[in-house]
């Protein structure tokens, strides 16, 4: 009698049931559907999703299901997409300036599969069709930017020391002073190294020269500061296009990727995302009334009306504290348990800021995020070029302390913390940004990509289900299951983490079901040839199962470890293909290993005597 435990085949049946439940919504599919989030960032409620309805109904538009989602933003299902398109232009006219409407795709998933938090896998840009950009990124320019600052830094640490100098000029990675007394080098040297510890200063090739030079540390912590504010930058600037899973990220050095899946104007994109923004440190006029000045739409003398992000008037002072462009860093933390956003200004800023702060000391200061840009709009059949320009208070927080280049903004909630430390490292590029790679991906390429790769997998499959069965009889169809709950597997990871499938991924699942067959076949061979040596059939499965087992591992975990460079090394696509092949090695050897015993077990283990086994 052939045995196995029986915790081991409930364990096959559990993963095997979840993988069911996880991978059931990719069956439904997807309809088209419009992506609304309001563009004042303020979550949609219930009775936003009833005015669209009633409007959609009032204007005979067909829609097949309207809701909100945990996220705040509102989903719109239909059933073809000439109703998408009409529903799309009805609520850009009805609601203008108040949705930010991306047209996608929605599940057809019930409700209660839904509701659990289940969702099918997302599509990449290869699949779905959209805009695909390649940005490169002017590290160097980062650089220079470090080294200017560290110029005036130098400047004003030499004249508050009153050392005299000729020149501070910097150069590539290093500054340069030049000091009419070489007496006063060391002193000049002291006094660098005291201000900042992490630089390299050494004395210049002149007798009256000291160069600081940065560090390889500070230099590569500058480029990853600009390559990190930059894909923030974009990733404010794609929010207000209302693009559905947008997909941000690094390439290289010094390179950013970004997939826009359903974007077809391609103009409107490098448009938006070519516009230019800011910072402005402001203090607040608690005098004059801003309610008045909104009332009468005149502000008083020496101050300027500006609104907050619910829409409520501030009246700050003409004097500009602080300006975006000496932004150096902005990061969340904890102040006495609070949450809080760690501000580092250039050493100009930190001067004016120590100056504003000693004298304003228990006062309030505020944050304006101004965006700029340029629109191409046509005036007496003429197009002509308008610059526009939106300005809103982020954060009004009261002066605590007297400070200068590094300050805290409290009064924050932890979402409005990290919020704010995205918007301000946001404020301006680190960087100047140049296009390398611009492509646009049609939606009809992305159904074809879809239905030619679905068709090699069915036609892979079926081959190999053929092949199986008339080879190896009862223990190729034992094969042919495990195969399929191979494929079922994947799917559910691939849903479960959210995983966008591509068509590199597609052909990770088509080598994957080639690679579970390859250890279906060593097992059985190896249990061929326990039989031809006289093994009793009970006896032959047992040796089969265990002496395959290292050839099993030993093949696969080669190519778990290609994956895992492929991965590490690779970008977009080729990132795809290896996330795909390492959960597919991973579920291979599960069903292989103890889904295909326990199907065995099933097909022989009740018999008291095994006379032959159908192999």
């Amino acid at each position: 009698m052939h045995a196995y435990p029986a915790w081991k085949s409930l364990t096959v049946l559990v993963v095997l049931l979840l993988s069911v439940l996880f991978a059931l919504p990719n069956v439904f599919g997807e309809a088209p559907a419009l992506q609304m989030t309001r563009k004042d960032r303020v979550a949609i409620d219930a009775a936003a999703v009833a005015e669209v309805r009633d409007l959609l109904r009032a204007e005979s538009v067909a829609f097949d299901e309207a809701f909100q989602d945990e996220a705040g933003r509102m989903w719109v299902r239909f059933d073809d997409v000439e109703e998408q398109m009409r529903a799309r232009d009805l609520v850009n006219r009805t609601f203008e300036g108040r949705y930010a409407v991306a047209t996608t795709f929605a599940t057809r998933a019930p409700r209660w599969l839904t509701g659990l938090g289940l969702k099918p896998m997302s599509l990449g840009l290869d699949l779905r069709g959209g805009m695909y950009l390649v940005y490169e990124v002017d590290v160097e320019g980062a650089i220079g930017q470090l080294t200017q600052v560290l110029e005036r830094d130098l400047r004003k640490i030499l004249r508050e020391a009153r050392i005299s100098y000729l020149e501070v000029a910097g150069e590539g990675q290093s500054v340069t002073a030049r000091l009419k007394d070489p007496a006063q080098r060391a002193e000049a040297r002291r006094l660098i190294s005291d201000f900042d510890p992490n630089l390299e200063v050494i004395d210049g090739p002149g007798e009256a020269e000291v160069v600081a030079r940065l560090t390889e540390a500070q230099v590569k912590q500058r480029q990853d500061f600009a390559i990190q504010q930059n894909i923030t930058a974009l990733n404010n600037r794609v929010n207000a296009l209302g693009v559905a899973e947008p997909v941000i990220q690094r390439q290289g050095l010094n390179r950013i990727a970004v997939q826009l899946p359903g974007i077809q104007d391609a103009a409107e994109v490098v448009r938006i995302l070519g516009k230019v923004a800011t910072l402005e440190f402001r203090l607040v006029d608690q005098v004059n009334s801003p309610l008045e000045a909104q009332r009468t739409g005149r502000a008083p003398l020496g101050t300027r009306l500006y609104e907050d992000r619910n829409g409520g008037p501030v009246l700050l002072k003409r004097e500009v504290i602080a300006t975006g462009e000496q932004l150096i860093d902005a990061t969340t933390s904890l102040a006495q348990g609070e949450p809080a956003v760690d501000v580092v200004l250039d050493g100009r800023g930190g001067e004016e800021m120590l100056r504003a702060t000693r004298e304003n000391l228990g006062k309030p200061m505020a944050v304006v995020f101004i965006e700029r840009e340029r629109e191409l709009v046509e005036r007496d059949g003429r197009k002509v070029v308008l610059d526009r320009s939106t300005e809103e208070v982020i954060s009004v927080a009261t002066i605590r302390g007297i400070f200068s280049n590094r300050f805290q903004i409290t009064g924050l909630t932890v979402g409005e913390g990290q919020e704010l430390a995205k918007l301000l490292r946001a404020g301006a590029l680190a960087a100047p940004l140049y296009i390398v790679e611009q492509r646009l991906i049609g939606p009809s390429l992305g159904r074809d990509n879809i239905e030619r790769g679905f068709m090699a997998l069915v036609i892979g499959m079926a081959v190999t289900f053929l092949f199986m069965i008339i080879y190896y009889r009862v223990f190729g169809l034992i094969a042919d299951v495990v195969l399929l709950c191979n494929v079922i597997m994947i799917t559910a990871l691939l849903s479960l983490f959210g995983a966008a499938l591509t068509l590199p991924g597609i052909a990770g699942i088509v080598l994957t079901v080639g690679m579970a067959v390859d250890a279906n076949i060593l097992i059985y061979e190896r249990i061929r040839e326990e039989l031809r040596n006289g093994t009793s059939p009970s006896a032959a499965i047992q040796g089969g199962f265990q002496h395959a087992l290292s050839a099993i591992v030993d093949a696969n975990l080669t190519t778990l470890i290609a994956a895992v460079m492929l991965f590490a090394f690779g970008t977009g696509p080729i990132r795809g293909f290896a996330v795909v092949l390492f959960l597919g090695i991973l579920t291979s050897l599960f069903t292989a290993l103890m889904g295909g015993r326990a199907l065995v077990h099933l097909a022989y283990g009740r018999r008291r005597r095994i006379e032959q086994l159908a192999i």
